[in-house]
């Protein structure tokens, strides 16, 4: 089994020593690579949104970036291999890209949060090539102003350094409708959209403590650490909800 849909969102079955393999397969060809994580927040904000499925859909991967997506495939006996969440994910292209000196961008954030993160980042993997560090305040399509000057100025400046990776932290869905709108205009090999992980790169936002993680309580603990964060929380449960009373095509295996 290669591939799941759920709730109508492609999920590949990847682990991540399997992503890692195919993105160095991607920077040997030198061929774009576009990966995208969701999550079940974002499964659930994309029963009501057929574009935001349409924009994950025409990913070249997306990894099961959240617990829920786990239980919800075992739940309906179609397993996914393993959890890749999307910041270790992000860590072990940092990892690669120290391996190989590859060229580093990074666009998102506040004002400040990238080139902190760039900063602690050049500390512990010193051999990568940081090439760009630009926050996420431009105009641009994420703020519905598809070519502003103000972005087309942005991808003038990732496509003079010629990037290995690209790092892209605006938010689920606009960083995935930056992309779309701008793949074929940026040169850079392996794009991921990957929500707030500059802000963990900065320091800014604390990961949960390695047994909450092995116990799928990462939510949990962010959820105490970050109360407002209750509303976004709520979908865990309507989600698994969903998938313990719907039917069985929730969750199903597609070519």
């Amino acid at each position: 089994m290669n591939k799941l849909s759920i709730m109508g969102v492609r999920i590949d079955n990847k682990n991540m020593n399997e992503v890692i393999d195919t993105v160095k397969m991607k920077l040997a060809e030198k061929k774009q690579y576009i990966i995208y994580t969701p999550n079940t927040e974002i499964i659930m904000m994309c029963q009501k949104d057929e574009e935001f499925i349409g924009l994950l859909n025409r990913s070249d991967i997306n990894i099961p970036d959240g617990v829920g997506l786990i239980y919800a495939s075992k739940i309906k006996k179609h397993p996914l291999k393993e959890k890749v969440a999307g910041y270790d994910l992000s860590v072990n292209l940092l990892k690669l890209a120290d391996e190989q000196g590859l060229k580093l961008f990074v666009i998102g954030g506040k004002p400040g949060v990238a080139e902190t993160a760039m900063k602690n980042v050049h500390e512990e993997y010193p051999n990568i090539k940081i090439v760009g560090a630009q926050h996420g305040y431009f105009k641009g399509t994420h703020l519905g102003q598809k070519g502003h000057e103000e972005e087309l100025k942005v991808i003038e400046a990732i496509n003079k350094k010629e990037p290995d990776i690209l790092f892209v932290g605006f938010g689920a869905k606009k960083q995935e409708q930056w992309i779309e709108y701008n793949k074929d205009k940026i040169n850079a090999k392996i794009i991921i959209g990957n929500g707030g992980t500059l802000d963990g790169l900065a320091g800014n936002v604390k990961r949960a403590p390695e047994i909450f993680i092995k116990l799928g309580l990462e939510w949990f603990y962010r959820l105490v650490k970050e109360p407002k964060r209750i509303k976004r929380q709520i979908l865990l449960p309507v989600f698994m909800f969903r998938v313990l009373f719907g039917n069985k095509n929730i969750v199903k295996e597609i070519e």
